[in-house]
């Protein structure tokens, strides 16, 4: 049953953590993937049993940080596991804010940096190969199964995919949407240099007439029973026979309100992924941008940003509150996953 749920999330002043807040459970992974050549990044975050010391994770110039206890014991019992994946130029660390939030509900958040498509390490031609992405998040999976650290906590009945941005793409290809590189290539010949995917891929010379192989094909995961994705990438190249067959739960997040990102609308407006879906929930976070999403900056960050001519990723719409959107993500996250 299709349940279509349009939110406006304002602004709502909430307050910063407190020191004396609860704390979520850290740690790093290195997963063997077939398809790299090398250990794949990842991270887990997780209700405590026992603390340790507390850490900073994602901490830097330009965002701040969220405390962890760094390898701390597990809480007793079974939870849920999302599978988290970051967008392009992103990573897992800046993305804490959300895990730690969601460990705190009671779930396992599994994440990990998708090689040629990371913040440092971001190629276009690289990024386009969704079937790698995909395939970082399985391996990753299978290696958390496989851990007697963390295999007896994870609730295999519910495990759920979860992305932002291309990341968002991801998440969905996890659970059955396939891209077809005939649609993604009208998608950008039509708009021209208006969507910022397009824009991105063309930069880095990608070749849009002959995408890999990698940008197609199956990259369902049986074992993933929901998904969510926050202003994901790439919609308009799903095949309406891939979407129509999604016969599980997705909740869909896009963030502004009229001046949406064009790459990433997913209402009758853009790819209209929400009326294509047949079981789907979908919110709208305002007043935000694309950006929102990330954590939040440090005092100069901007200025420091600006030097390096990066993305405008603390450019917020007037009267947008980060913070206040933030807490209200998870609380739509939240709901949506009964935590």
């Amino acid at each position: 049953m299709k349940r279509i749920l349009v939110l406006a999330f304002g602004a709502i002043g909430l307050a910063s953590a407190a020191a004396a807040d609860p704390i979520a459970g850290y740690d790093r992974l290195e997963i063997v993937a077939p398809h790299r050549a090398a250990l794949v990044a990842a991270s887990v975050w997780y209700p405590v049993g026992t603390p340790t010391y507390r850490g900073l994770i994602g901490d830097n110039a330009v965002f701040e940080g969220t405390p962890a206890y760094v390898g701390a014991a597990l809480a007793e019992g079974e939870f849920p596991l999302l599978l988290l994946s970051h967008g392009s130029g992103g990573n897992m660390d800046n993305l804490s804010w959300l895990s730690s939030r969601l460990a705190l509900r009671g779930a396992m958040v599994l994440a990990v940096n998708h090689p040629g498509s990371t913040s440092g390490d971001s190629s276009p031609r690289r990024s386009v190969r969704l079937a790698e992405r995909a395939a970082d998040l399985r391996a990753a999976l299978d290696h958390v199964l496989a851990d007697p650290a963390f295999a007896p906590h994870v609730d295999a009945s519910r495990i759920s995919s979860l992305g932002f941005s291309l990341g968002g793409a991801t998440a969905l290809n996890l659970v059955g949407a396939q891209t077809d590189r005939g649609l993604y290539r009208d998608y950008c010949a039509v708009h021209g240099d208006e969507p910022a995917d397009c824009v991105f891929f063309a930069k880095g010379g990608v070749d849009l007439a002959n995408l890999p192989d990698a940008f197609e094909g199956d990259m369902r995961d049986p074992r993933i029973g929901a998904a969510i994705a926050v202003d994901p990438g790439l919609t308009y190249a799903f095949t309406d026979a891939s979407v129509a067959a999604m016969d599980l739960p997705v909740l869909l997040i896009n963030l502004g309100g009229e001046e949406r990102f064009k790459a990433a609308d997913v209402s009758a407006r853009g790819s209209n992924l929400v009326e294509r879906l047949p079981r789907v929930e979908y919110s709208t976070a305002a007043p935000a941008s694309h950006f929102t999403f990330l954590a939040l900056c440090k005092p100069g960050g901007q200025e420091l940003l600006a030097e390096e001519h990066d993305d405008p990723v603390w450019d917020d719409p007037a009267g947008a509150d980060r913070a206040g959107i933030h807490e209200e993500i998870v609380e739509r996250i939240a709901e949506f996953l009964q935590l």
